[in-house]
């Protein structure tokens, strides 16, 4: 029997189980959308908290906001480390300009902020802008 990870759908927020060896082509069994995706999906507090709690796939969520010039500079890097690391890790996003009480949550300071979450737990963190290159490197060690 093939190994399972805990995965939450961004679409629908159900916790899956899906093989490790084809998490990137797995679907929802709610709602059937894709649980990997090749783009950096945007989330909603409630369903941030409930991946970073549940999920047993590496998770990485860039803090971001519309305003931020540094931000808006990273935006196509960090779409570009989503498509590099798909299927391996799971790269989101998160307004804190609409989801002001993720700031407080998660101690966010600064923004653009990377954030790994591994198994319930924050293993990673990063603050300020980074080339692609660079992203999938600290991506990877999440």
């Amino acid at each position: 029997m093939a190994d399972l990870k805990k995965v939450t759908c961004f679409q629908c927020g159900q916790v899956n189980r899906a093989p490790v060896d084809r998490i990137a082509g797995a679907k929802c069994g709610t709602c059937g959308n894709k649980l990997a995706s090749t783009k950096a999906i945007d989330v909603d507090f409630a369903t941030l908290q409930k991946a970073a709690r549940n999920d047993e796939v590496p998770l990485v969520v860039d803090f971001w906001a519309p305003w931020c010039g540094p931000c808006r500079q990273m935006a196509p890097e960090y779409a570009k480390a989503a498509q590099a690391v798909s299927g391996d890790v799971r790269l989101v996003k998160l307004n804190t300009e609409d989801y002001p009480a993720a700031s407080q949550k998660y101690g966010i300071r600064g923004i653009p902020t990377m954030i790994g979450f591994k198994k319930g737990k924050e293993v990673k963190r990063q603050a300020g802008a980074m080339p692609g290159s660079q992203i999938v490197s600290w991506v990877k060690s999440v």
